[in-house]
C-alpha cells in the first residue's frame, strides 16, 4: 500500500487534522493508496507557497529552467516501472500503459524544456513620434493544473510542464483516483532540483473536490487554470474561473469518429480502429467512440474488426492482457447500460459483451442508430458502436452529429477526397489513414465545441501561460497639447 502526503512548499505535510482517504485497486478491491485529504485551507497554503516561489523562479534564466526540466524528463523515464505499478494498482491499467505514460511524459517535459527560449515578443511600429514599442511575453504567475486519472503521468506532466517552462509556478490538483501517481510527479520535480514551492501537489478526498477546486481557483494569486477531464466538470471549472476572471484552458470529453470511406484500406482501418477503440480500455479522451463506415464496405470491415476484437485478451491487468480493469464499478455499469440499450433497440453484438470483475472485453456493436444512447453518449470504455452510412455526405453529417469535437480520423485511398472529408469534420484534431489516438508534445492539442478550448503543446501553449504586454520607450521629445 502507498502512503501519500501533500507536497506544499519545502516538503511533505499531512492534511489539516491529519485527514486521509483511501483509493482502492479496481480489480482486487484492496486498498492501493492512503492519501492526505486536503481541506480548502491546505489548497490555499499550496497557492501561497507557489506565489512565494514565483518571483525567483520567473527571474530564473531560460537555460537554467531548461536544465532542470531536462533532468526531470530523465527521472520520469527512469521511473517507468514505478509508475507502471502505481497505474495498475490505482487505475486498473495494464503494465505497458504505465511504462508508456512515463516515457511519453518525459517527451512532453523535453519539449517544454525546448520552449524556454521561445517565449518571445516583437517590435511593433508606432505612429507616436520617438516611441519604441514592444509586445513582450511574461510569466502569468501561479498556474493551477487539474489532471485526470486515465493517462495520469502524461496529463499530470502536461498540466505543469509548459507553465514551468514559461516561468510560472504551479499547483497540481491530483485526481482522487490516482493520488500516488500524481504525487510521484511532484517528487520527481523536487528531485530534479526545482526550488521549494515551484511545484506543489494537492490530494483530496472525492467529496472535498468542490471546495478544494474553488479555493484553488479563487485564490488571488492564481492567474491561470488548466483542466483536463469530463465536459460536465469542465463546465463547472469554466464557470468558476469566469466568476473570478481567470483564463482557463479546457481539454474535455470526446466522441471521436473514425470515418471509413468506400475506398479505404480495410485491413489498415481495422488495425487503427482496434488501437483507437481499445487502448487503455477505451479510456482516452481521443478514443474512437464511433466507427462511421460506408455501407459498401461495412460487412467486410465489421467481420474483420470483430475478429480482431475477439483476439484481444482481457482480464487481470497484472497478466498478459490487452484490456485490464475499468477505473470504477460505475464505469463498468455505464458501459453495460449503453450496450443493453443498443441491443434492446435493434443493434447486434458482433464481438465481446463480457463483463466480470471490473473487466469488460473488447466489444463491437453493429447497426447503431441515433435513437440509441451509445450513438451520442461517451462510453469511455471498450464498448464501441458501428454506424453504417451511405456515401461521403452522410458520413460527414454523422461524424459531426455530436456536441463534442476533439479528435477524428478518416480512412480512404484517395487522399484528396479524404482530406476534403477531414476539412468538413468539426474537430480540433483529425488524422488521415491513422487512428484517432495520437499525440506529440510539439503539436497544438485541443478541441472545439463541448470538447473545450485552448491548446496544449509547443508554441501554442506559450500563449496560454504568459501575459502579453505592450511596453514603450520614449526615445526623444514629444509635443503635448497642453
Amino acid at each position: 500500500m502507498n502512503t501519500v502526503n501533500l507536497l506544499i512548499g519545502d516538503g511533505n505535510r499531512a492534511a489539516t487534522a491529519g485527514r486521509t482517504f483511501e483509493r482502492r485497486d479496481p480489480f482486487t478491491g484492496e486498498v492501493a493508496t492512503t492519501a492526505a485529504a486536503a481541506s480548502a485551507a491546505d489548497a490555499i497554503a499550496a497557492v501561497d507557497a507557489a506565489a512565494a516561489a514565483f518571483p525567483a523562479w520567473s527571474a530564473t534564466g531560460p537555460g537554467e529552467r531548461r536544465a532542470k526540466l531536462l533532468k526531470a524528463a530523465d527521472l520520469l523515464d527512469a521511473r517507468g516501472a514505478e509508475f507502471s505499478a502505481l497505474l495498475t494498482a490505482e487505475c486498473g491499467a495494464i503494465g505497458p500503459w504505465g511504462h508508456f505514460n512515463a516515457h511519453f511524459a518525459a517527451s512532453l517535459m523535453r519539449e517544454a524544456a525546448s520552449m524556454t527560449t521561445q517565449v518571445t515578443g516583437e517590435v511593433i511600429p508606432s505612429d507616436k513620434p520617438n516611441s519604441f514599442a514592444m509586445a513582450i511575453r511574461e510569466p502569468a504567475g501561479v498556474v493551477v493544473g487539474m489532471a485526470p486519472w486515465n493517462a495520469p503521468v502524461i496529463l499530470g506532466v502536461r498540466a505543469i510542464a509548459m507553465p514551468l517552462a514559461c516561468g510560472n509556478t504551479v499547483v497540481l490538483k491530483a485526481s482522487e483516483m490516482c493520488p500516488a501517481t500524481h504525487s510521484l510527479i511532484g517528487t520527481i520535480m523536487k528531485e530534479a532540483g526545482l526550488p521549494p514551492g515551484v511545484v506543489n501537489v494537492v490530494t483530496h478526498a472525492p467529496a472535498d473536490a468542490p471546495k478544494v477546486v474553488e479555493a484553488l481557483i479563487s485564490h488571488p494569486a492564481t492567474r491561470r487554470v488548466n483542466f483536463t477531464g469530463s465536459t460536465r466538470v469542465g463546465r463547472i471549472v469554466a464557470e468558476l474561473a469566469a466568476k473570478h476572471l481567470k483564463p482557463v484552458l479546457l481539454e474535455l470529453g470526446g466522441k471521436a469518429p473514425l470515418v471509413i470511406l468506400d475506398d479505404a484500406d480495410i485491413d489498415e482501418a481495422v488495425k487503427a480502429a482496434a488501437f483507437g477503440c481499445f487502448a487503455n480500455m477505451g479510456q482516452i479522451c481521443m478514443s474512437t467512440e464511433r466507427i462511421v463506415v460506408d455501407e459498401k464496405v461495412a460487412d467486410e470491415f465489421v467481420k474483420k474488426f470483430a475478429e480482431k476484437a475477439r483476439s484481444l485478451p482481457h482480464g487481470d491487468p497484472r497478466g498478459h492482457v490487452v484490456l485490464g480493469a475499468l477505473v470504477t464499478a460505475d464505469a463498468v455499469t455505464r458501459n453495460k447500460q449503453l450496450l443493453d440499450d443498443a441491443v434492446a433497440k435493434g443493434a447486434r453484438v458482433a464481438a465481446g459483451g463480457e463483463f466480470a470483475n471490473g473487466v469488460v472485453s473488447a466489444t463491437v456493436v453493429d447497426g447503431v442508430t441515433p435513437d440509441m444512447r451509445i450513438y451520442n453518449e461517451e462510453s469511455f470504455g471498450p464498448v464501441k458502436p458501428v454506424v453504417r452510412v451511405k456515401g461521403v455526405d452522410e458520413a460527414v453529417r454523422v461524424a459531426n452529429d455530436t456536441e463534442y469535437g476533439l479528435s477524428a480520423a478518416v480512412f480512404g485511398r484517395d487522399i484528396v477526397r479524404a482530406l476534403g472529408v477531414a476539412k468538413r469534420i468539426r474537430s480540433g484534431i483529425c488524422h488521415i489513414n491513422a487512428p484517432t489516438v495520437h499525440d506529440e508534445g510539439q503539436m497544438p492539442f485541443g478541441g472545439t465545441k463541448a470538447s473545450g478550448y485552448g491548446r496544449f503543446g509547443g508554441k501554442a501553449a506559450i500563449d496560454e501561460f504568459t501575459e502579453l504586454r505592450w511596453v514603450t520607450i520614449q526615445t526623444g521629445p514629444h509635443p503635448y497639447p497642453f
